[in-house]
């Protein structure tokens, strides 16, 4: 759907008549989002009516949407299992309540995160926790046998959901 390639600027030292020296030179095969979240620390925290901002009609996400393509995110969320009687995975959805696909018509592709785990790790599902989760964000429709999603997220970390107290 949407994908984005950006060139890599590098910084390389440059010795010049014995004096060093940083430049900026640009490389066309370095992926920016990939390098960013590499070395982020902070995910950028985003909730479900950022990612309602998409069109559901056209399929266009504005501008601050399109910025989180390719970025460490953390969200909260609840996990949905691709088949009924799993207690763990390394494939699922987020979605934004407690239920959604489960015998219901699911939320909109725009309220539905297919995850795919890093290195094919495994997260229990609790299907009643929220559940605080990060990984790289892509605008990208999946589709998966609970329907079709605009989001698909290579997952990193999920720990239990606990809202701050104000």
């Amino acid at each position: 759907m949407m994908q984005s390639r950006l060139t890599g600027i590098l910084t390389v030292l440059v010795l010049t008549g014995g004096v060093a020296r940083a430049e900026a030179a640009v490389h066309p095969f370095l992926e920016i989002p990939a390098l960013v979240a590499a070395v982020s620390d902070d995910p950028v925290k985003i909730d479900w009516r950022t990612l309602g901002a998409l069109d559901l009609v056209s399929g266009k996400a504005p501008a601050s949407l399109q910025a989180l393509d390719g970025k460490l995110v953390q969200i909260a969320a609840f996990i949905v299992p691709l088949e009924d009687d799993m207690q763990e995975s390394d494939e699922f959805l987020l979605v934004p309540y407690f239920g959604a696909c489960v015998h219901t018509p699911p939320p909109p592709p725009n309220q539905m995160v297919y995850v795919k785990m890093r290195g094919g790790k495994s997260v229990k599902i609790g299907w009643w926790d929220p559940v605080l989760f990060e990984g790289i964000l892509r605008l990208k429709q999946v589709e998966s046998p609970y329907g079709a999603s605009y989001y698909e997220m290579e997952g990193i970390t999920s720990k239990p959901y606990k809202p701050s107290a104000k």
